[in-house]
């Protein structure tokens, strides 16, 4: 029987996966299917990435399904070889300290602020408004279970880098909606949510992330108020 490969050209120059390559240098985990090696392959043909540089994974934990993510460089790089598309705006949704929502430009969360979600606002040439997309921290931030606690707890990513992790989903999201021929089956790690292996105990609902306030913080930022769409 023949090994299972695939050729195409990416960025002007040929390139061939086999299924050994997959097995031996993509993928970690020697319970991979067959099938899930033909459905990675077929789809870094189909989209031509090159999962040598690390454009596409291919994650397995023990038995449980693999899932096939890119990078979120992949998003951005094709979305700016696109001619229509005319750059994004994207950050923070935030709980504050003053009981109100407010939407923040980038990743940072200040002290006693409580992170609820993301936004991405992309500019697309002909479209009369920006392709706007928000996501909840709810829905999408990865877990893993702690024996200790007998809970669902975030997973390392997203215990240390939640702001970052949600800001990429919501870029992702955004880009996807703006150009969806470009983007069609791919999606971002972060997306994902559950990734790290864990076992097979109830899930609980996950808290969100509040950052404590620090006795006697001192800070000159000025008060943070609310986005108005109209900027993007």
């Amino acid at each position: 029987m023949n090994e299972l490969a695939v050729r195409y050209e990416v960025d002007g120059e040929s390139l061939e996966i086999t299924e050994h390559d997959v097995k031996a240098y993509l993928c970690e985990n020697q319970n991979v299917t067959d099938k899930e090696v033909r459905m990675f392959l077929e789809l870094c043909k189909a989209q031509k990435l090159n999962p040598f540089l690390k454009e596409a994974y291919l994650i397995k934990y023990g038995n449980k399904p693999a899932t096939i993510v890119t990078g979120k460089e992949v998003f951005t790089k094709r979305a700016q070889r696109n001619p229509r598309y005319k750059g994004y705006k994207a950050g923070l949704t935030l709980y504050g300290m003053d009981g109100g929502i407010h939407r923040r430009e980038g990743s940072m969360i200040l002290n006693g602020e409580t992170l609820v979600g993301a936004w991405c606002a992309v500019n697309v040439d002909g479209y009369d408004v920006p392709m706007y997309d928000e996501v909840s921290y709810q829905e999408y931030v990865g877990t893993k279970y702690d024996s200790q606690t007998g809970q669902q707890v975030p997973n390392a990513q997203w215990a240390t880098k939640p702001a970052t992790m949600l800001r990429k989903v919501a870029i992702v999201h955004a880009l996807r909606e703006a150009f969806p021929d470009e983007f069609q089956g791919l999606y971002e790690e972060a997306e994902m949510g559950d990734l790290e292996p864990s076992t097979q105990e109830p899930v609980y609902e996950t808290p969100m992330v509040e950052i404590p306030l620090n006795e006697g913080f001192v800070t000159n930022e000025p008060k943070t108020t609310d986005m108005e769409m109209e900027e993007f």
